[in-house]
Order: structure tokens, then C-alpha cells, then sequence
């Protein structure tokens, strides 16, 4: 059975990024809001750290989850979405507002547990498919050619015989098993070249036939954590039927299959939950929205605390029960973030803010801000555009005047409107590119440059008119 080798940067390594660079990756994307990448960066290091301590005390540090407080737009979900990719553990990001009290018809919060940990059965599984990949093409490359080159059927009977005693071979039958071991390589090569990509072969495929099963129930079939393979694990196996396919869609069927053998898919849910219950990060967004205005709990408001009653429990730690075994969720980071315009962390009811130690207040973004977010992370607006452009053979440029009046009237605009912050800057790009995208492909049209003046041109209707609503949004 093969099993990955660890990767060099995942929280069981011994090279595991420091604080710095952490913040130094996190920079790459989110511009700005140094004081929220470093209290996340040091969350995430303090993980790695847990796991060196003896396994005794290991179990007494608890993680310091955070919740992050500002306006829409300032890089909230980014930092924690870029956090779990550095790390390489199991995330997930969810919406509070889409959860309900226990009792009412809706998904509940133990949900978010069961989705982790399908998201962390997935990422093992592919990375163990990845190691394996090159032993499951080698063995898929064995079975195409034996349907396309089938071996006599006197050889195989010597080949039983060889299996339950010596067997001897006459002068004709090992001239017979050199011919076909031949013309088995000539075919080989021949694969490797791509010159029977479209061949047809018949192949054996396994499909799954389960019977109908009518549920009456208000939740839905995710939510009640069934296995049909373990529910339909006492029936026949799987059914197979033949089709006729090209060589090509043979090669990756055989693959697949191959993969299915070498993988031990018993190990692979030992190690997910392993992730899930050490290293498993969930995002809460829009926790804000969940909080009861001013204290009081009229009307819809007694739905909300009941979902944050129903958080605290999975925050704290306790054991939830998922279709691939029970998930202690006591190891589990959490972050959550809101914009608390209406309502105040304090409205939080006061055990679920003790669960939330550390508070980070995001700054509003900057004139100068929008300028940088344009132009510097690794997917910076411009870049985007430049790459889509390029698709249709057209040079895009911009100049340092355009890049700064884009970002005057983005903060402009966000001052006389609405502040959704950096997400304007996607309004307004669209807006001055929105002629352009339309003309190509045009083969006149091979460079564009995007000068102060030009902006100003295209986008003066959006500054100029009042109801600015009309148009951005």
C-alpha cells in the first residue's frame, strides 16, 4: 500500500512557515490590515507549536480562536481563505445567517463539522492519489494491453500450470511467448506514442445501483451523516457492464480503478479526522448578523440567539457525529468576522464571545490602498485584465495616472455610496473596460493603453451623476 510522503510546509513538518512569513505570504494578496495578519499569523504558528509539546499538555492548550471585526471588503475572508492554504489544512468558510435553531426547518451548525471533514476526506484522498498516480498508469498501461493484445490461451494455461507446479516449455512454446512478448512491447511503444489513442476497446465498468429510497424528513440526507456504502454494505457488489470506448477514455477508466486498489481508504478517513480534530480551521462569516440588537430578544431575534447557542457547544469543544466516524472539535480553530455596523460584539451572548479571545479590528481602506491593491498582489486587478486581454492578442496598459484616478473615484464613489470596499474597484475596472471587451476580437485592436484621461472619460457619467446607486450597483 502506498502512502504520500509529508509535504514540507503542512503543520506536521519540522520546517513549518515562522509569524513572518506567514505575514510575508499573506502581503502577496491582502494589502494592508498589518495588525489582523499578524494576530492570525501567530494563530496559526501557535498550531504548529501545540503539536511539538509533550502529547500530555498537548491536550490542554486550547486554540486562541479570533474573530475579525470591519467594513465589507477590507480583506476579511481573504486572509483567513490565503491562511488555510499556507497551512494545507482542512477549511471551510460559512455564512452564519444560513443556519437555524435546532427545531426549525434549515441546516444545523453541526453540519459545518460534517462538510470539514468531507473536505479534509477529499484532500487526503487526492494527495495519496497523486502518490500513486505513476504505480496506477503503469498497471492501466498493463491491462489496456492485455485487451488489445490478448495472450494466447496456450500460454496462459502454462502460466496456471507454472502457479501449482515446475512446467516445463518446448522449443516451439517459448518461441511462441517470445513472439507475443514482442509484438506486447511494439504495442507498448506504440501507446506511449499516441498512435492508438483512437482505437476502440471494450472494457468491464463498475456502476452503482442503489435502490429507491423515499425519506420523509425536514433535514436533508447530507445532514443525517448516512454512508449508502455502509447502508448497502451487506448487498451484492458492484454491478459491471461492458462498454466500447477509445483507447484514451479506456487509459484514465483503468487509472481510476487502479487508484481505487492502491489506495486504503480506511487509512485515508484515519488521517482526514487526524486533520480535521488538529488542524481543521473554520471561518465563520457574517457572525454579526446572528447577534440580538441592543440585548433585546423580540421576534426573530430568539432564532438568533438559539443559533448562537447552538455554535457555542461545536466553539467549546464537543463530539459530533459524521457519516465517517465521531470528530472531537476541541482543537478546532475558529474565526469568525463581521461587520458590526448595526450591532456590537458585546450583543454576542457572553459565552460565545469568551470563546472568541481575540479581537482584531480592521482598518477602512485608503486611497493609497486601492492604488497598491491594483497593482501588487500576485492577483492584482490589473493583472487579470492584462492576461484576458492577451488571450485575444491585445496588450493592455496602464499608466501610473490611470491606476491613481481609478482608485480616486473607487473611494469616491465608496464615500458618496455605499463602502463595500475593495470589491468597488471590480465595478468600476468593469465599467472602464466594459467597450473594449465587447469590440474584441478585432484584428485592428492589438495594443490599449489606459491613460488619467481616458478614465476620466469613460467613468464621468458615474462621477458626475448624483444617484451614483444607478450605476454602480
Amino acid at each position: 500500500m502506498y502512502k504520500p510522503r509529508k509535504k514540507s510546509k503542512s503543520l506536521n513538518s519540522n520546517s513549518f512557515l515562522t509569524p513572518q512569513e506567514i505575514v510575508a505570504e499573506l502581503n502577496k494578496y491582502v494589502i494592508g490590515q498589518d495588525k489582523a495578519k499578524k494576530m492570525v499569523a501567530i494563530a496559526l504558528r501557535n498550531r504548529w507549536r501545540r503539536m511539538q509539546v509533550s502529547e500530555e499538555l498537548r491536550e490542554e492548550i486550547m486554540p486562541n480562536n479570533i474573530i475579525l471585526i470591519g467594513p465589507t471588503g477590507v480583506g476579511k475572508t481573504e486572509i483567513a481563505r490565503r491562511l488555510a492554504r499556507l497551512a494545507q489544512a482542512p477549511f471551510i468558510k460559512v455564512e452564519a445567517t444560513k443556519f437555524t435553531e435546532v427545531g426549525y426547518v434549515g441546516r444545523d451548525v453541526e453540519s459545518i463539522i460534517r462538510d470539514l471533514t468531507d473536505i479534509a476526506v477529499s484532500m487526503v484522498k487526492a494527495e495519496w492519489t497523486e502518490a500513486v498516480q505513476d504505480k496506477a498508469r503503469q498497471q492501466a498501461e498493463e491491462r489496456l494491453l492485455d485487451i488489445l493484445f490478448p495472450m494466447p490461451k496456450s500460454l496462459k494455461d502454462k502460466e496456471k500450470e507454472e502457479d501449482t507446479e515446475v512446467a516445463s516449455f518446448s522449443p516451439s512454446e517459448k518461441e511462441e511467448e517470445e513472439r507475443y512478448l514482442r509484438t506486447r512491447e511494439k504495442l507498448r511503444a506504440q501507446l506511449a506514442e499516441g498512435r492508438l489513442e483512437d482505437r476502440i476497446v471494450e472494457l468491464d465498468v463498475a456502476y452503482e445501483a442503489y435502490p429507491m429510497l423515499q425519506i420523509f424528513s425536514p433535514i436533508g440526507i447530507e445532514e443525517m451523516g448516512l454512508n449508502f456504502q455502509d447502508l448497502f454494505g451487506g448487498l451484492p457488489p458492484q454491478k459491471r457492464k461492458k462498454r466500447k470506448m477509445m483507447v484514451a477514455e479506456a487509459r484514465e477508466v483503468l487509472i481510476a480503478e487502479e487508484v481505487q486498489k492502491l489506495i486504503d481508504m480506511e487509512k485515508v478517513i484515519e488521517e482526514a479526522i487526524t486533520r480535521v480534530e488538529e488542524s481543521g480551521i473554520v471561518f465563520i462569516d457574517e457572525i454579526d448578523k446572528i447577534a440580538s440588537q441592543g440585548g433585546e430578544t423580540i421576534g426573530p431575534d430568539v432564532s438568533r440567539e438559539g443559533v448562537q447557542r447552538d455554535i457555542l457547544p461545536v466553539v467549546e469543544g464537543t463530539n459530533v457525529v459524521t457519516k465517517y466516524g465521531i470528530i472531537k472539535t476541541d482543537n478546532i480553530l475558529f474565526i469568525a468576522s463581521g461587520a458590526f455596523h448595526s450591532a456590537k460584539p458585546s450583543d454576542l451572548i457572553p459565552e460565545l464571545q469568551g470563546r472568541f479571545p481575540i479581537r482584531v479590528e480592521l482598518d477602512s481602506l485608503t486611497q493609497r490602498d486601492f492604488v497598491r491593491i491594483l497593482t501588487e498582489p500576485e492577483n492584482a486587478l490589473i493583472k487579470q485584465y492584462t492576461a484576458l486581454l492577451e488571450t485575444e492578442g491585445v496588450k493592455l496598459t496602464f499608466t501610473k495616472g490611470a491606476v491613481e484616478e481609478i482608485a480616486r473615484i473607487a473611494m469616491e464613489v465608496n464615500e458618496r455610496t455605499e463602502n463595500i470596499g475593495a470589491r468597488r474597484l471590480h465595478t468600476i475596472m468593469s465599467l472602464l473596460l466594459e467597450d473594449i471587451l465587447f469590440r474584441l476580437p478585432d484584428p485592428k485592436l492589438k495594443t490599449v493603453k489606459i491613460t488619467a484621461q481616458e478614465v476620466q472619460k469613460r467613468l464621468q457619467h458615474v462621477v458626475a451623476d448624483q444617484d451614483l446607486a444607478k450605476y454602480i450597483l
